[in-house]
């Protein structure tokens, strides 16, 4: 069996015919040119080298579907990840409560099948909060790990291969939660979000949140005016004037290290408006802020050390033992890329920021509006369009008695892009050029953005 892992816990544990079993079915469905080529089949017992090769070529296979926007988006592969998922975590199809928050600390209680998938649960909290179907696209469920000071720690945003009751039981430890909060980035989304009431108050309980803990600055005039707003309940004038403020609509990480601009430095990373903002403690203790837009970052990539266990399954898997770090190259000036490297485990969290907010500019770029980003009712099922995918973060497998740690690595959708040239730059652990993010929205940065 091979161990699938989804921003390094375990997800699913698969068997070489079940894997044969989904390729047969996409080649079936979608035809044999468009579906990569499988591991073969071998007659006789494989040697260890052999299974190592096998196991290579299996995470290439499931990496290539995983990128293709048909088949990686496909609910084939989508269903086969969930059952598999839910078949190795042994969570029976049975009717559960779960439990949601929202950003004030209230718990939505929804009644939902622990093999419902995430649209699913989505779904559900926002019919108990009687927000409007237009308005549910608008909003994301999020895995967060809860810290001592009643904050969150962003895990991920939870994916359409997985099923939200089995990802937060099996890490079998209560400071997993999962969070509704909004998931675009344009505060000019805020406006079709507060036309009503349940989308305002969520909005408004999630500005208050994210200014009780800081992540919005807030000087002592600005917030004696929020108070005030707050007390006579001006909920659309606190967000108005929220919206004006530093850092407002940003995720904030934790702590972690990068080697800009110099290695080994502290730094505080939040993603907001189009970039990556750092607040890096120099060695002689000096802070110093800049940020790093979207559009300026060539491309980027996700890699991840997952250390080899042959340990019991499921054997400590909230443990963070898993080195994940997010590397971009960035346009510094008209003739000079560089590469930035963020060490941290939320580093896959970091590159799905980045990525939906490509998607959200490469939407408004073509004239689309963000209401095409939403869900569509067909056959009586929930889809979400094609614009609104998230990051493909591709399954990462690995053999169970390997005595070695792989480096595993996660790429996307955006192949199509042209990245001739990125595997000749200065970075001194490159990989090949489909581990990359390819970035859409750097191919049309101008003189004059610079």
């Amino acid at each position: 069996a091979y161990n699938i892992h989804v921003n390094g816990v375990l997800h699913c544990r698969v068997r070489y015919s079940q894997l044969l079993g989904l390729h047969e079915q996409l080649r079936k469905e979608y035809g044999a040119n468009v579906v990569p080529a499988f591991p073969p089949k071998k007659i006789f017992t494989l040697t260890p080298a052999e299974v190592e090769q096998r196991r290579e070529q299996l995470e290439k296979y499931m990496q290539a579907v995983r990128q293709d926007p048909t088949l990686g988006g496909s609910e084939t592969f989508n269903s086969f990840l969930r059952k598999a998922q839910q078949e190795t975590q042994q969570i029976p199809t049975e009717e559960v409560v779960l439990e949601v928050l929202l950003s004030n600390g209230q718990k939505v209680k929804v009644n939902i099948l622990t093999s419902d998938q995430t649209e699913d649960v989505l779904e559900a909290v926002a019919s108990k909060l009687d927000l409007p179907d237009d308005l549910v696209g608008y909003f994301s469920l999020f895995l967060v790990r809860e810290t001592k000071d009643g904050a969150f720690s962003f895990v991920r945003k939870l994916q359409e291969f997985e099923l939200p009751y089995v990802s937060v039981t099996s890490l079998h430890n209560p400071e997993f939660r999962i969070i509704l909060r909004k998931s675009y980035w344009d505060s000019a989304y805020d406006d079709d979000v507060m036309e009503h009431r349940v989308g305002l108050n969520l909005l408004y309980a999630q500005t208050v949140s994210d200014i009780e803990h800081g992540w919005i600055v807030v000087n002592k005039e600005q917030h004696r005016q929020l108070k005030s707003l707050q007390e006579k309940v001006s909920k659309k004038e606190f967000i108005r004037l929220a919206q004006t403020l530093k850092y407002y609509g940003y995720l904030k990480f934790d702590p972690c290290v990068t080697d800009f601009p110099e290695k080994g430095c502290h730094v505080v990373v939040s993603a907001g408006n189009n970039e990556l903002n750092f607040q890096v403690r120099l060695p002689n203790e000096q802070i110093k802020e800049g940020s790093f837009k979207v559009t300026r970052m060539r491309c980027w990539r996700v890699t991840s050390s997952v250390p080899m266990s042959n340990g019991p399954s499921g054997s400590s898997p909230g443990k963070s033992e898993v080195k994940l770090e997010l590397a971009f190259e960035y346009l510094m000036s008209k003739d000079r890329l560089q590469w930035v490297t963020i060490t941290s485990p939320q580093a896959i969290m970091l590159s799905i920021c980045l990525q939906s907010m490509v998607d959200e500019l490469m939407v408004k770029k073509s004239g689309g509006s963000i209401r095409k980003m939403f869900r569509r009712r067909v056959n009586g099922a929930l889809r979400r369009s094609d614009s609104q995918q998230a990051v493909k973060s591709p399954p990462l497998l690995d053999s169970p008695d390997a005595s070695r740690e792989p480096v595993a690595k996660l790429s996307n959708k955006l192949t199509s892009v042209s990245l001739r040239g990125i595997s000749h730059s200065s970075s001194a652990n490159d990989v090949g050029a489909n581990d990359f993010h390819g970035n859409y929205a750097f191919e049309g940065i101008g003189d004059e953005d610079l």
